[in-house]
C-alpha cells in the first residue's frame, strides 16, 4: 500500500493553517470561559445581537419593499418589515423582557423538539439504534420541562449559558481541527 508523500509546501500550508485553527480555537474558547463567569451579561449580549439583526432585517425588508411592484404586497412587505425593526428596537429598550421571551420560545422549542424525536425514535423501533433516539428525545424534552418550570427567573442566565457553551465547544473543536491538521499527511 503506497503511502502519500508529502510535498513541502502543501505540508508548510497545512501547518500555518493548523497553528490559526488553534488560535482561532482558543480566542473562541476564552470567550466562552469569559460567557460562562457572567451568564447574566452574556444573556443580555445575546439579547442585543438579536436585537440588532432583527433591527437589520427590518431595515432590509422596508427597503425591499420599495422594489415590489404591486400595492398589495409592497403593504406586506413594508409593514412586515416596519414591525421586525420595532421588535428589534424593543429588545434594545427591554433587553430584560426580550430575554424571557426568548427564553420561553427556547422551552417550548425544546418540548416540541423532544416530543417529536421520541415518535420518531419509537416509529423506527425495526431499526437498529431507536433507543438512543428515544433518550435524545426525552433528555431533551427534560431539559425544556426544566427550563418551563424555572422560567421567568431563569431567563436571565438561560441564553447567556447557551452562548458560553456553544463558545467553548467551537473554540475546543478548532483547536482539535487545527491539531489534527498539524499531523495530517498531505
Amino acid at each position: 500500500m503506497a503511502e502519500a508523500s508529502i510535498n513541502p509546501p502543501e505540508a508548510q500550508q497545512a501547518g500555518k493553517k493548523s497553528f490559526w485553527f488553534v488560535v482561532l480555537g482558543v480566542i473562541v474558547l476564552a470567550a466562552g470561559l469569559i460567557a460562562a463567569a457572567n451568564l447574566f451579561l452574556a444573556t443580555v449580549i445575546s439579547v442585543l445581537f438579536v436585537g440588532a439583526m432583527m433591527f437589520a432585517g427590518g431595515i432590509l425588508e422596508i427597503v425591499h419593499s420599495f422594489g415590489v411592484k404591486s400595492w398589495g404586497r409592497f403593504i406586506l412587505w413594508f409593514l412586515t418589515g416596519v414591525l421586525y425593526a420595532i421588535a428589534g428596537l424593543l429588545t434594545f429598550y427591554n433587553p430584560l423582557l426580550a430575554s424571557a421571551i426568548l427564553t420561553l420560545l427556547i422551552a417550548a422549542s425544546l418540548v416540541a423538539a423532544g416530543v417529536v424525536r421520541i415518535f420518531a425514535g419509537f416509529t423506527q423501533r425495526q431499526s437498529s439504534g431507536w433507543g438512543w433516539m428515544v433518550a435524545a428525545g426525552i433528555l431533551t424534552l427534560i431539559v425544556g420541562v426544566v427550563i418551563f418550570l424555572r422560567w421567568p427567573v431563569n431567563s436571565l442566565w438561560i441564553l447567556g449559558i447557551f452562548l458560553a457553551v456553544d463558545l467553548m465547544f467551537q473554540g475546543l473543536s478548532y483547536i482539535t481541527y487545527g491539531l489534527g491538521l498539524r499531523g495530517r499527511t498531505i
